[in-house]
């Protein structure tokens, strides 16, 4: 299960991207990040919304107090990163996207959907990891390279919490 879990975080940051106009490849680490205001919107909510999914799915089904007050964490912080996000594209004079995940994030709160207990704990946090790599990544990328100054700036804000968020995750990814 990890490994498809794992091979479809990987798809996600391939396809999920290539789908999109106005992309660039990033030869070096092969994956495709937007330049443009439009296809990060849609890929930082996506990237959002799938937090708040699946932690809202770690509070009704684990039973770790430590997995459960990080899923409380991701839906408060991650709540937060939309709302700044979705202000700056309406600062920028952009129509926010309405937030909708991918389909591999689909099939990612589908996989936990059927999951409960210490294989749930497991699950979730390997998928936590990899999507908090890819969205330090995104937004990372968007915050130097971007081309909406308001949008570069609320990535750049994105960073240390994503980041903070993915040290998080590897500590308890290591306790599991």
């Amino acid at each position: 299960m990890k490994n498809i879990t794992m091979a479809a975080l990987a798809a996600l940051s391939v396809t999920g991207c290539t789908a999109m106009n106005d992309s660039r490849m990033d030869t070096d680490n092969s994956t495709t990040m937007p330049e443009a205001a439009m296809p990060y919107l849609q890929m930082a909510a996506a990237s959002d919304m799938y937090e708040k999914e699946s932690s809202n799915l770690a509070l009704a089904r684990s039973q770790d107090s430590n997995v459960r007050d990080f899923a409380q964490m991701m839906i408060t912080d991650h709540t937060k990163t939309t709302q700044t996000l979705m202000s700056a594209a309406r600062s920028a004079g952009l129509t926010p996207p309405a937030p909708q995940m991918n389909p591999m994030q689909q099939r990612m709160v589908a996989e936990l959907r059927n999951l409960n207990g210490a294989a749930f704990d497991r699950v979730y946090l390997d998928q936590q990891t990899k999507a908090h790599e890819m969205a330090v990544t995104l937004h990372r990328n968007y915050a130097m390279d971007g081309d909406n100054p308001s949008l570069r700036s609320a990535a750049s804000a994105a960073v240390p919490i994503v980041t903070g968020h993915l040290e998080r995750v590897r500590r308890m990814n290591d306790m599991m």
